[in-house]
């Protein structure tokens, strides 16, 4: 039996001139990752891909594609089907022989079809009439539920064959990786940052990632952390450069000049001022931070505005309106909790002020800043920066 992968659009059939630019980005990646894996054919027809195994040893990694495909944004359905000619009798007995499988554990179901060749004898209705008796031949303690089925079998009319499948999952949904821009994640070892680039990947901005480290104050296993996020991120991105920037002399300079209260603040304001020099770069149009409003000090509204008036390009907080419980459910499910609550310390816990400033006014900040040459702590930072490629397949790259 022939067995494909579909892999259906989302919100990118409503593209209008652009759409092929969406697809082109999509296939791209879809073989990208194929020729990883085995030999596949990919191709796409209305509004859905087809990915092909040509090889028996292809077809034996047909898991693994579709792991793959699932990762892929853009998609918000991917499913495992049979495909065979476009006859009705041949589409029972493949039903028949391959449908039983998948509806295991189910106790109700309904069949659906969709008949894109419009030259097929049969209405819709009438394959989905076959298709549904069908199944009741191989599981007849099943029970047909037209509304609330458990699980929904679905027969395929299309221009090159038919296809048979039930138990569609969840793709990674928005729009394809790259299609929005550049944007530069300022990466930290916690739970929120991983998230939020993951959000803003899959409104297809291409990321870029800076890390803070403060050793000797924070271990190499931090910095390990972090890198393991963004592996676990390159299932999403295939690859993804992490700059490592040492704040360490900036931090020491701090907490020996200048009030404790404002500390944090302070950090947030040099940190932003490196990003941006990073970003410029390497053509980023914006900063991503995992800011929920709130959440800690630095975080106010007040403590957000004196950050960001560093900035002279967008800063993304994909985060902001979300509480704690929200961004670990999606943390969990892109794979990046377990990894974020290891017990390695961050840049942003060293030297934490026992009363941090909420509600900061600007002229004391910058009055505080100008205690130190910023921009030569900013240039003496950004010297130590070390940028490393974090691949889904294969070894990092320390680049220079």
């Amino acid at each position: 039996m022939k067995e494909v992968i579909l892999c259906k659009y989302g919100e990118v059939i409503l593209k209008g001139a652009n759409r092929s630019d969406f697809e082109a980005r999509m296939m791209k990646q879809l073989r990208q990752r194929a020729r990883r894996i085995g030999n596949f054919n990919i191709f796409y027809a209305q509004s859905t891909v087809f990915i092909e195994p040509l090889d028996e040893e292809s077809m034996e990694k047909i898991d693994e594609m579709t792991y793959q495909a699932k990762h892929v944004f853009g998609f918000v359905g991917v499913t495992r089907a049979a495909a065979c000619r476009k006859d009705i009798s041949e589409i029972c007995r493949v039903t028949k022989e391959y449908i039983p499988e998948k509806i295991k554990g189910f106790k109700t179901f309904k069949a659906e079809a969709k008949r894109s060749d419009k030259t097929f004898p049969l209405s819709s209705p009438e394959i989905a009439g076959e298709v549904g008796a069908s199944v009741l031949e191989v599981a007849p303690n099943m029970k047909v539920d037209l509304y609330h089925p458990e699980i929904i079998v679905h027969a395929e009319i299309r221009e090159k064959e038919a296809y048979v499948h039930a138990g569609q999952e969840k793709g990674a949904g928005g729009i394809p990786y790259g299609s929005s821009g550049r944007g530069l994640l300022m990466l930290s070892g916690g739970i929120d940052s991983p998230v939020a680039g993951f959000m803003m990947a899959k409104r297809g901005v291409q990321i870029e990632a800076i890390h803070f480290e403060s050793f000797p104050y924070t271990s190499e296993r931090a910095k390990e952390k972090v890198l393991s996020l963004a592996k676990i991120l390159t299932e999403y991105t295939m690859r993804m450069r992490v700059h490592v920037v040492s704040l360490t002399h900036i931090q020491e300079m701090l907490r020996d000049n200048c009030d404790e209260d404002y500390f944090t603040l302070l950090l947030r304001r040099y940190m932003m001022a490196i990003s941006l020099k990073i970003a410029k770069d390497y053509d980023c149009g914006a900063i991503i931070t995992g800011e929920s409003l709130g959440q800690v000090a630095s975080q106010t509204m007040k403590a957000i505005a004196v950050t960001d008036s560093m900035a002279n390009i967008p800063v993304y907080r994909p985060l902001i309106g979300m509480d704690k419980e929200e961004i670990i459910e999606i943390s969990r499910k892109i794979g990046t909790f377990d990894t974020s609550v290891l017990p390695y310390e961050d840049c942003c816990t060293v030297f934490t002020p026992r009363h941090p400033r909420t509600r900061p006014e600007i002229e004391k900040v910058i009055a505080e800043e100008n205690k130190l040459d910023f921009n030569a702590l900013v240039e003496e930072a950004y010297a130590t920066k070390q940028s490393i490629v974090v691949k889904q397949f294969g070894d990092n790259i320390v680049e220079g």
